[in-house]
């Protein structure tokens, strides 16, 4: 049985999150997302996805559309830049591609943001549909139409608000996922119950066997819930405007661990050491216990979430951090917990409270 959730924009329906263990209902769900089959589609997709999934998708593709054309790019957070746009587009172009025709993400926040970023900006704007297929862009990237890609090693410096027509998943493509990378997503999910359902982050500690053994109803639930916050933040405020900024904890230090690796952790891993600098500076302002800290630390290591990073120096963190996009009139903004299950923005720290977040994950 589907789940499935509707997610408005600017208070008028938008899009579905369709939640399957199959991609059989995919021709019934493109059907009602307005999609038709005089379109062409293009899957762009990565070497990974390309040699386990790619020729499944693309056979259930073509019982609905004509033309069915496949690009695939190397897999990996360096491959997300302006070079390989330009790449999809040539494809485009040399498939006679129109602004009728159709664009699918198929991969994690990777592909879609950048897949996402080449509709935004091919002949002005093309649909797209995304099929994430990691945990972290099932219940982040792929809702909430954010695209972009990295430029000169900043993340997603380049980008633009644009909404899919169709977010379609196959939670069991998450079975093929190495272990590492799929726990990596559990960093969003934790961060989900932290700034809205402490309900919801208390349920996630509590099937922890069931989550780790892969149990298909739980992690569906899991995954409609998480969606459910996502799209509901989302949709009180599309343009990142108030509160979809919340939606950044744990992504200020995050950001700056992940560049300052060079990408070598997963995006979740880093948000999750950034979760961990930013719940110690909730802790040090009274927002949550000593006894809360730990156990949001505990929670994020029994998930095999890093919440420390070594060989890399405060200063160079610091550093990078005042280079975030998410800098408000020179001052690093930050969310920080005023209790578990509830967030809040400023701009308001001072050095000497920033560092000490960032001394908590040395």
């Amino acid at each position: 049985m589907s789940k499935i959730i509707n997610v408005f924009y600017e208070n008028k329906p938008c899009y579905d999150i369709v939640i399957e263990q199959d991609f059989h209902a995919m021709a019934e769900k493109l059907k009602n997302a307005g999609c038709d089959s005089s379109q062409k589609a293009c899957i762009v997709t990565d070497s990974n996805l390309a040699e386990f999934h790619l020729k499944e998708l693309e056979q259930e593709l073509r019982t609905f559309f004509p033309t069915v054309v496949s690009f695939i790019f190397p897999a990996g957070e360096e491959n997300k830049n302006l070079d390989t746009v330009q790449k999809v587009y040539e494809t485009l172009i040399a498939n006679h591609f129109d602004r009728h025709d159709l664009l699918i993400a198929f991969g994690g926040g990777v592909v879609g943001d950048l897949t996402g970023f080449t509709a935004a900006t091919y002949l002005r704007g093309i649909d797209f549909i995304q099929i994430p297929t990691s945990l972290l862009s099932q219940v982040d990237s792929s809702i909430g139409g954010k695209t972009g890609v990295d430029f000169s090693q900043y993340k997603n410096m380049v980008g633009a608000f644009y909404q899919p027509k169709l977010v379609y998943m196959n939670i069991l493509l998450l079975k093929s996922l190495p272990l590492e990378q799929y726990l990596s997503g559990m960093a969003e999910i934790v961060k989900h119950g932290l700034i809205k359902d402490k309900e919801y982050y208390l349920w996630i500690q509590q099937h922890y066997n069931d989550i780790m053994l892969f149990n298909i109803p739980i992690i569906e639930e899991m995954i409609y819930r998480s969606c459910m916050i996502k799209q509901e933040v989302v949709q009180n405020d599309p343009k990142e405007e108030g509160e979809r900024a919340l939606l950044n904890f744990g992504h200020t230090i995050g950001h700056a661990v992940e560049k300052l690796t060079d990408f070598k952790l997963f995006h979740g891993q880093c948000v999750g050491i950034g979760i961990a600098a930013a719940s110690y500076i909730s802790y040090e302002l009274g927002g949550i216990t000593k006894e809360e800290y730990l156990d949001i630390l505990n929670t994020l290591q029994h998930f095999a979430i890093p919440i420390r990073v070594g060989k890399i120096k405060a200063d160079e963190i610091f550093s990078v951090s005042k280079s975030d996009k998410k800098m408000n009139a020179g001052k690093i903004k930050f969310v920080l917990l005023s209790s578990v299950g509830n967030a809040y923005v400023t701009s308001d720290l001072s050095q000497e409270q920033i560092r000490a977040g960032i001394a908590s994950i040395l």
